[in-house]
């Protein structure tokens, strides 16, 4: 587990521009029980979700279409929401960061560590644009 002073900003990151925080396995049933789009973010205090992810995503929602709804978990901090949240991310292997968009409950796009680490905010922000472009 990491230092809340130190995971605090990086929440916020997402938090300060719509993020809901999913810290349990019931909020992450609630949130992808929901009707419509729900788009989570697996957020980590590695260096590509600073660089690469959380910037994807904000740039990401400056689309026309984006998910109706937009939550996030902590990796390495809120272990049971994570663990829920990965759980329904099936059949791909847990990664943080990674990014997952569910539309009805079904996951219908993913990106995974692998597709963050070593690319640009804007190349992740063009991938999730589309998928939202198709989904939402």
């Amino acid at each position: 587990m990491y230092p809340n002073e130190l995971v605090q900003p990086m929440r916020e990151e997402l938090t300060s521009i719509g993020f809901d925080e999913l810290v349990d396995a019931s909020a992450v049933s609630s949130a992808l029980g929901k009707s419509g789009t729900t788009l989570v973010v697996v957020n980590s205090v590695c260096g590509c979700a600073a660089a690469n992810a959380r910037p994807g995503v904000r740039l990401s929602l400056a689309n026309d279409k984006h998910p109706d709804q937009l939550t996030t978990v902590f990796a390495g901090v809120d272990r049971e929401a994570t663990d829920a949240a990965r759980a329904e991310m099936v059949p791909f292997p847990p990664s943080s960061p990674s990014i997952a968009l569910f539309k009805d409950g079904d996951l219908v796009h993913m990106l995974e560590r692998h597709h963050i680490e070593g690319r640009p905010a804007e190349l992740i922000a063009e991938n999730l644009i589309e998928a939202y472009n198709t989904h939402c």
